[in-house]
């Protein structure tokens, strides 16, 4: 969704691909579905990064026999019962999706580097409430947070549902073959479905030839406002000013900081 004009009216976009957001002589001209156009000083990209579902270029995917999607579009264990599956991913999404695979169907996890687990409830406070109440959550921390490795959030059900139904986890696989995988091990075999946990991509085609997005199409910002582009902000980006940016305890507080920065008097 994207958010223009002083009073921040609502530019509903169904197909950003086929949309427009252009700056002409200082006025923000958007373009939305059905043809409707607004003009306006400022426009906040609020359309995050959960756009487009991202999997792995692995080799020999376009030859491979079997099903393959991404955690986006799977929605139930039912239609992979009695099959040979591998979840690509060693996230929380890939750790659930394996978990409810696995009393129905031969699942195996398949990721770079073992699963990291974090506890759910530390001395017995979810973890969300120490971030809160020790104030990491508006810390800013992206730096620090950027590097640390991927940690699933449980409380024992996963991991112990995975020991369970002996969803085991092995090093990525290196190839798809027309049958199924070639593991970094050499050993091949055959698969039924490869699921991709593998996360999303944000993506702002609409701003294409703006000058707000790098080389890799990802905004030049600080804290959320764009640092090449006048009347232009950003909400729900990962770590946009903290730990808690992308989620709904911090984006609140990243749009009310945006709007102030947005509707100062231009000097």
């Amino acid at each position: 969704m994207l958010r223009v004009g002083r009073r921040l009216q609502s530019a509903p976009f169904c197909d950003l691909a086929d949309r427009s957001v252009t700056r002409q002589d200082s006025v923000w001209r958007v373009r939305s579905e059905g043809g409707r156009e607004f003009t306006s000083a400022a426009v906040i990209a609020a359309t995050g990064d959960y756009g487009t579902p991202f999997s792995l270029d692995i080799p020999g995917r376009a030859g491979f026999g079997g099903r393959v999607l991404h955690a986006a579009g799977y929605r139930s264990p039912g239609s992979f019962a009695g099959q040979r599956v591998i979840v690509v991913g060693g996230g929380n999404s890939a750790i659930q999706i394996a978990a409810e695979l696995g009393p129905v169907a031969d699942t195996t996890l398949a990721t770079r580097r073992p699963v990291g687990w974090t506890p759910q409830k530390p001395l017995g406070r979810d973890l969300h409430w120490w971030l809160k109440h020790t104030r990491l959550d508006i810390a800013p921390v992206r730096r620090l947070l950027a590097k640390v490795p991927v940690s699933v959030l449980d409380d024992g059900h996963y991991r112990a549902a995975l020991d369970r139904h002996g969803v085991d986890r092995r090093d990525m696989f290196s190839t798809f073959t027309s049958d199924g995988v070639l593991w970094a091990d050499g050993v091949k075999e055959d698969v039924d479905a490869v699921v991709f946990a593998t996360g999303y991509r944000p993506v702002f085609g609409y701003l294409t030839g703006s000058g707000a997005l790098d080389a890799a199409g990802a905004p030049v910002h600080r804290g959320g406002l764009s640092t090449t582009v006048k009347g232009l902000g950003f909400v729900g980006i990962e770590f946009q000013r903290s730990f808690s940016s992308k989620t709904l305890r911090g984006v609140g507080r990243d749009a009310a900081w945006l709007l102030d920065r947005l509707s100062a008097p231009r000097g």
